[in-house]
């Protein structure tokens, strides 16, 4: 459920700042930034959801999942296939990311 929540939350973020960077860098309406920034405070709340007593470690092992989640983006919707550093640095990032978030902690 974690996963599930940490993806979702990577795709609002992507597609928030995505907004910004449409309206930005490509020239688009400030309509763009309306659904962005909705975009963006769903992604703060889901990340209220993740089930640990600090909201750093949610942050941190959430970026692994971040990292993942912009170079499918990169690959679905920029249309730039990642290489292999990519999907080599992503894997370990999504490794360290679950380390973070299973490690059995003590009391």
């Amino acid at each position: 459920m974690q996963f599930l929540i940490y993806a979702t939350a990577a795709l609002a973020e992507i597609a928030g700042c995505f907004a910004v960077w449409s309206w930005w860098k490509l020239g688009r309406s400030m309509l763009w930034l309306v659904p962005g920034l909705g975009s963006l405070f769903l992604f703060a709340w889901l990340l209220t959801l993740i089930d640990t007593n600090a909201a750093g470690r949610a942050y941190a092992a959430y970026g692994g999942v971040y990292i993942a989640a912009s170079l499918g983006w990169l690959w679905l919707i920029e249309g730039v296939r990642p290489d292999k550093w990519d999907f080599l640095g992503a894997a370990i990032c999504v490794a360290g990311a679950g380390v973070i978030l299973f490690a059995p902690r003590g009391a």
